[in-house]
């Protein structure tokens, strides 16, 4: 067995980026113009380079070791959550001993004590508890969210950062999903690559169940939960919050589903499953975490931008695995009207009839753009605002009014939301 010698200041044993180094010291048919093989970049990958990780659930997990193993070294996280139970099985950087612990500081830990030499400076928090200021440090960003209006906030923050008079301001975006055997990572250049906002009529549009039916006739495990936390909570609970990150929450609704689909005969009312549909949660699998996160998506992106060993991907990977295992890239193009990254206003197109209470019905039902209690306004004048109560109570008669009777053709209407990290410009016009 050979020997191995550790260099006690940096944490660091000789060979241990033997792997890496074979990519770094030399160029090949695929090695972006820009890279310098050798020492140079080596020293940027382990001793400048700072990478953000947010979040540290099952992509994050797998995203912060192949990170460390890869050979960053200055790496931060930022999740929210604490550790559950139901995580242990393919959240393997947490062991049960940490469960209702901050998953940022336990995999922060677990890091930094199984590969020596790295940081990882973990936040418990919220993503919107940080400042540009504080984004700005980082040389790229990674999202292993479970969160679609989490990942549009990221995504806008970093296209609002760039300025053109400053190269560093632009912050690359690597983004993963995964949703059961299907996966997705991509490559955002903020400013000049598509943003997250312009792809998402690509999302699968969330499930609703009619009320009758949860109401009346549940036939599904699905509709006694809806049923428990759509109807029962505000009718048991009052004006109290359902917080679907708080486990005696789920569990209250859990035995609520529980006890209704009793009533109706129906089986297959699950813990996971409850929380699985109040939090619109498709169960994840290790397997895929991994092939997202690693070396084949989200970490080799990283690699390659920090590197330039080679091209990065320009700019969609797409994997599906549910019969046997197929992938492919594509480049998703800007949305000359996208809100976020576009510059241009959205053209609407309605009937001189169409009131304002429908079209805020339609706006909501539009899949490019997923809003939830939109309030709109002109320049000029506000036409409809969700809050305070006193302006909502004081604008609510418009609802009933048609909207051409407010908005002039090819009128500019502002719509804002708090699912909205940005206001959505829209341009009016009749039929």
């Amino acid at each position: 067995m050979s020997q191995t010698t550790v260099d006690a200041t940096s944490g660091d044993w000789e060979g241990r980026y033997d792997h890496i180094d074979q990519v770094l010291n030399t160029a090949g048919p695929r090695t972006d113009p820009g890279f310098l093989a050798g020492d140079g970049v080596k020293d940027f990958l382990r001793n400048q380079a700072k990478i953000l990780v947010i979040g540290a659930g099952g992509l994050g997990c797998e995203i912060l070791a192949n990170l460390a193993l890869t050979g960053f070294k200055d790496i931060h996280v930022i999740d929210m959550d604490t550790i559950d139970i139901s995580n242990l099985n393919r959240q393997f950087l947490f062991r049960p001993k940490d469960v209702g612990k901050p998953k940022a500081t336990c995999a922060a830990e677990f890091i930094m004590n199984r590969v020596p030499g790295v940081k990882v400076t973990p936040y418990f928090g919220k993503i919107q508890d940080k400042d540009e200021e504080y984004y700005m440090q980082f040389n790229l960003v990674i999202c292993g969210l479970d969160s679609v209006e989490a990942r549009r906030w990221m995504s806008a923050t970093l296209v609002n950062m760039v300025d053109p008079e400053n190269p560093e301001s632009l912050k690359p975006l690597i983004d993963g999903g995964t949703e059961g055997f299907k996966g997705q990572a991509r490559v955002i250049l903020p400013s000049i690559t598509s943003c997250y906002e312009c792809s998402l009529d690509m999302l699968n549009k969330p499930t609703a169940f009619p009320i009758c039916t949860i109401a009346n006739t549940p036939r599904l495990p699905e509709h006694c939960i809806e049923w428990a936390s759509v109807l029962e909570w505000p009718k048991v609970q009052g004006d109290k919050k359902l917080d679907t990150d708080d486990p005696e929450h789920i569990g209250w609704l859990y035995q609520v589903a529980s006890a209704r689909a009793k009533e109706f005969k129906i089986e297959g009312v699950t813990w996971s499953l409850t929380q699985g549909v109040v939090k619109n949660i498709i169960p994840a699998i290790a397997s895929t975490n991994a092939i997202i996160a690693g070396m084949s998506a989200c970490c080799n992106e990283a690699f390659k931008i920090a590197t330039s060993s080679a091209a990065y991907l320009n700019n969609y990977f797409m994997l599906i695995g549910t019969e046997g295992v197929y992938s492919y890239t594509f480049e998703h193009e800007k949305r000359d009207d996208c809100p976020v990254c576009g510059g241009e206003s959205l053209d609407l197109t309605i009937s001189k009839d169409l009131t304002v209470e429908q079209i805020i019905e339609l706006l909501v039902e539009r899949q490019d753009i997923q809003i939830k209690k939109p309030s709109l306004a002109t320049p000029t004048s506000q036409i409809y605002l969700q809050a305070p109560p006193q302006l909502e109570q004081a604008t609510r008669p418009n609802l009933s009014k048609k909207v051409s009777e407010l908005v002039a053709e090819d009128g500019e209407v502002t719509v804002t939301s708090t699912s909205l990290p940005f206001s959505l410009s829209l341009r009016i016009h009749y039929n």
